[in-house]
């Protein structure tokens, strides 16, 4: 069995890595103070084609698979991005997965070339306040009116809704009660953000400020029928077909963080001097740091063996959603340990990794929930009954 990567996977890392020599630390802490979308990094990456690394061929991408995706974002967030730099990027990787796999001719040709050049940026909506994960609660409806639906409703924790252009939006079409399943009656559209008709509040949060999270309000926002993804009511299973690439491309991120944190505080125990030694001299330095290490490597074979399930279109959901609970979890203690092994110093944000210990949360939190996934995991891969 080889784990090594192909030279195609290990070009797109160098190439990754050159790119990123242009957006260092200090450069994501300004954005993260700011607030501001890293804009000019979006550009970079669409000029340099890296945006469709997983899109077809026939519509600009390069037809990759999500192994390749993995090993560029994970290469974006090791760098020192961190989720910062790999969320302003996420969607464009697996977020259209939808309209490729049940969109038409014309969809595609529409939507997909000019998300991949940088001219659209699109945002997911399908989580609401009081629903939380059960998705088929949801109470956005979009109603048919002759060649077109009437949304309203209400979304929260919309990433990059402020600088959005489009919308992949999951709404109710068939009231819950005249479905023989809550699963059906859902529907999925790509459309237009049409600001006449929306309302988009920004979310005040501890980390990943570059990268914005939101409420969203539809009021009346008309939506043709011709963006409509697939099948009216099917719109459930058709973005289940993009849950495990999105828990692989978090998975590879969160380790890529964990690397950043380590490679600081492997740096900093070796120059930071007390009592005529190096503090990582000191097996108090050194233990915790070498089990984030060990834990963080694990992480990373667990993603790619899932990352190499889905490419062969071998079920992967058991080995992505382990792999996106272990590496979570690897990444929060590296950025833990990383400020701990710094001492005081951890706490100032110079040093950076008080920023990567904030983002760190980002991935124990979404998509889904660290419980939730142990609850999966117990039911499909120990056959243990369903608790929830």
């Amino acid at each position: 069995m080889d784990f090594s990567f192909n030279e195609a996977q290990r070009d797109i890392r160098d190439g990754i890595d050159k790119l990123m020599l242009g957006f260092g630390d200090d450069y994501w802490r300004r954005q993260d103070e700011s607030g501001e979308f890293p804009h000019d990094f979006h550009k970079a990456m669409a000029d340099a084609g890296w945006l469709g690394v997983a899109m077809p061929e026939a519509y600009g991408g390069a037809g990759l698979g999500i192994t390749e995706a993995a090993v560029m974002m994970q290469a974006v967030a090791e760098s020192g991005a961190g989720f910062s730099g790999a969320s302003a990027v996420h969607m464009n990787i697996f977020g259209l997965n939808p309209v490729v796999v049940f969109g038409t001719e014309a969809q595609k040709k529409e939507a997909l070339p000019p998300l991949i050049q940088g001219l659209h940026k699109a945002c997911f909506a399908v989580t609401e306040p009081n629903v939380g994960l059960d998705t088929t609660k949801l109470k956005t409806r979009a109603v048919r009116e002759g060649d077109r639906y009437i949304v309203n409703g209400q979304k929260i924790w919309i990433s990059t809704a402020q600088v959005a252009t489009h919308v992949l939006l999951l709404a109710r079409t068939t009231a819950i009660e005249d479905v023989k399943s809550p699963t059906d009656g859902l529907s999925l559209f790509y459309t237009p953000l049409d600001r006449k008709f929306v309302e988009v509040r920004e979310i005040d949060k501890m980390g990943r400020s570059a990268v914005d999270s939101n409420q969203v309000f539809f009021d009346k926002m008309p939506v043709p029928a011709a963006h409509r993804i697939g099948d009216e009511g099917k719109g459930f299973q058709y973005i289940l077909h993009g849950m495990n690439p999105e828990r692989i491309l978090i998975a590879a991120e969160a380790v890529g963080l964990a690397r950043a944190a380590l490679r600081k505080a492997t740096q900093y125990a070796k120059e930071r001097v007390v009592f005529g030694r190096p503090i990582g001299q000191n097996q108090g330095i050194q233990h915790p740091l070498a089990r984030c290490y060990a834990e963080t490597e694990a992480a990373n074979l667990m993603t790619f063996k899932a990352a190499g399930l889905y490419d062969q279109n071998v079920a992967c959901g058991i080995e992505a959603n382990a792999a996106k609970y272990l590496a979570a979890e690897a990444c929060f203690r590296s950025c833990e340990t990383a400020i701990m092994s710094h001492g005081g110093m951890g706490f100032a944000k110079d040093f950076h990794v008080e920023r990567y210990l904030r983002e760190s949360f980002v991935p124990r939190l979404t998509p889904v929930s660290r419980e939730l996934i142990l609850s999966f995991i117990a039911e499909r891969a120990l056959g243990l009954p369903k608790s929830y």
